[in-house]
């Protein structure tokens, strides 16, 4: 897949000179959920999420630490929850390549409205036998 530039937020760099780029690759079909390809080249920076994020590594590696959680270093086939509004730092020793999972959070009346309905679709779905 084809990655287009992905500037990083100048006023986020704590240090070096992090190159990212990225591609979405699809998209639910009510919009609140995207899946793209994210890549970054070494350097240090903070990032805000916009959306509840699952990040999955399948190239290289990167040290997070999210406000208030540990330090850890993610590897090839670790994964890890951001959650929308939240920071964390992130320094890519050499380079990182992650699939993207991003779902952005409903209006809390949207959101009651489908946990509501959800719910009364489980009383009634037939039992099987």
């Amino acid at each position: 897949m084809l990655l287009d530039e992905d500037p990083i937020n100048r006023d986020w760099i704590i240090s070096g000179t992090p190159v990212a780029r990225s591609a979405q690759w699809s998209v639910s079909k009510d919009g609140t959920t995207t899946t793209h390809v994210w890549d970054c080249t070494k350097g240090r920076f903070r990032w805000y999420f916009h959306a509840d994020e699952i990040v999955h590594i399948i190239e290289g590696s990167v040290t997070v630490q999210a406000d208030g959680i540990a330090k850890r270093t993610l590897g090839v086939g670790d994964a890890a929850l951001f959650r929308a509004g939240s920071w964390s730092e992130w320094e890519v020793e050499e380079y990182v390549r992650k699939h993207a999972i991003l779902s952005s959070p409903l209006h809390p009346t949207v959101s009651f409205g489908v946990r509501a309905a959800r719910r009364v679709a489980r009383v009634f779905r037939p039992k099987a036998k």
